[in-house]
C-alpha cells in the first residue's frame, strides 16, 4: 500500500451545539480524533480514520463528512449492534461552553464512544504501517497495538490523552509516542504515572496563556496568540494539533527525533494562529466552515 499521511483513531462523534436555548442550532463531525482528522483531509493530507460505528444514520453522515472531505473511509467498521456517539455541546456565552452525554431537550443518555478492536487494527495494518504520522487521543489494548506498530514502522505517534486510564497502557502508549500532548491540570498524574524517554516531546497546554514545550531538560514557552474575535473557544487544542501534524508532515523526509525543539516551536506557533482564529466562529472547525480549508492553510502558513 502506498504511503499515508495520517492514520488516527479516537474520539469521533455526532457534536449537537445548543446555543442560547434548549433547540439544536448546528450538528457536526466532532470529537478530538474527528477534528483533527478531518481538518488534515480538508488540508488535502492523505487521511485515513479507523473506527468503530453503528451502521445507523448519525454513523452514515459521519461517515460521509470524512468522505466528503477527501479521507480514506474503507478502515471505519460499521455495524448493527453498535449506535454511533453523540455529545451535546451547550454555548453559554463567549468562549464558555460545557460538554454533556446527555439530550438537553430529552435528559435521555446519549450513545457514547466505541473504541476499535484488534479487527479493526489487523484490517487496517497495511495503513498503520505506511503512515507518516498515527494520531490517537484514547487508549485500548488494540488502539496501543496499532500505536506500537506504527513505531516500529518508523511512523510519528501523536498522543494526546483525554486522561490516564489503566496505567500499563498509559506506560506503552508513552512508550510508543514521539508527541505527546496534555493539559497543565495533568501533569503531576502524568508524573506519578510514567518517565517520558528523551526522544518525546511533551507539548503542555496552560490555557489561554499559552502553552509550554519540553523535550529531555530543553524547555520553550509559546505564548497565545491573540483571537481576532472570541464566540467559541471550542476545538482551539485541537486546532493546535492540526497545525503540528500538518508542519510535520512538511518535513517528513525527517525523523522527529532529528527535529530541534526550536523547529518544533514553528510548527506549534503555525497550530496556535489557527486556534486563534478558529475563536471566532462558532463549532470546533468554524473557520473551515466559514472561511474554507484555503484561508485555513494560509493561516497556517502566518
Amino acid at each position: 500500500m502506498s504511503a499515508v499521511d495520517v492514520v488516527g483513531t479516537g474520539f469521533t462523534v455526532l457534536d449537537r451545539i445548543y446555543a442560547d436555548s434548549l433547540a439544536v442550532s448546528s450538528e457536526d463531525l466532532g470529537g478530538s480524533c474527528g477534528n483533527v482528522l478531518i481538518s488534515l483531509a480538508m488540508l488535502q493530507r492523505n487521511v485515513a480514520p479507523v473506527l468503530s460505528l453503528g451502521e445507523d444514520e448519525v454513523g452514515i453522515r459521519l461517515v460521509v463528512a470524512f468522505r466528503h472531505a477527501g479521507a480514506e473511509t474503507r478502515y471505519i467498521r460499521q455495524t448493527e449492534h453498535i449506535r454511533s456517539p453523540i455529545l451535546a455541546q451547550r454555548l453559554h456565552g463567549p468562549g464558555v461552553h460545557t460538554f454533556e452525554f446527555r439530550c438537553p431537550e430529552t435528559s435521555i443518555d446519549l450513545p457514547r464512544y466505541e473504541p476499535i478492536d484488534w479487527e479493526d487494527v489487523s484490517r487496517a495494518l497495511p495503513a498503520i504501517k505506511n503512515c507518516n504520522v498515527f494520531y490517537t487521543d484514547r487508549l485500548s489494548g488494540a488502539i496501543v497495538d496499532a500505536m506500537e506498530a506504527a513505531a516500529d514502522a518508523g511512523s510519528t505517534v501523536y498522543f494526546e490523552p483525554s486522561a490516564l486510564g489503566d496505567k500499563e497502557l498509559f506506560r506503552r502508549a508513552v512508550a510508543a509516542a514521539s508527541v505527546l500532548k496534555f493539559s497543565a491540570e495533568r501533569l503531576a498524574t502524568l508524573a506519578g504515572q510514567v518517565a517520558p524517554h528523551d526522544a518525546l516531546f511533551l507539548i503542555v497546554t496552560h490555557g489561554e496563556a499559552g502553552l509550554e514545550v519540553r523535550r529531555g531538560a530543553e524547555k520553550a514557552w509559546c505564548k497565545s496568540y491573540p483571537a481576532p474575535e472570541l464566540r467559541d473557544t471550542c476545538g482551539s487544542g485541537d486546532m493546535v494539533s492540526v497545525g503540528v501534524i500538518d508542519w510535520l508532515l512538511s518535513r517528513r523526509d525527517r525523523a522527529t527525533r532529528k527535529i530541534s525543539i526550536d523547529e518544533f516551536v514553528v510548527g506549534i506557533e503555525a497550530g496556535q494562529r489557527l486556534a486563534a482564529e478558529n475563536c471566532a466562529y462558532v463549532g470546533a472547525r468554524g473557520i473551515f466552515r466559514e472561511r474554507g480549508a484555503e484561508y485555513a492553510r494560509s493561516v497556517l502558513r502566518g
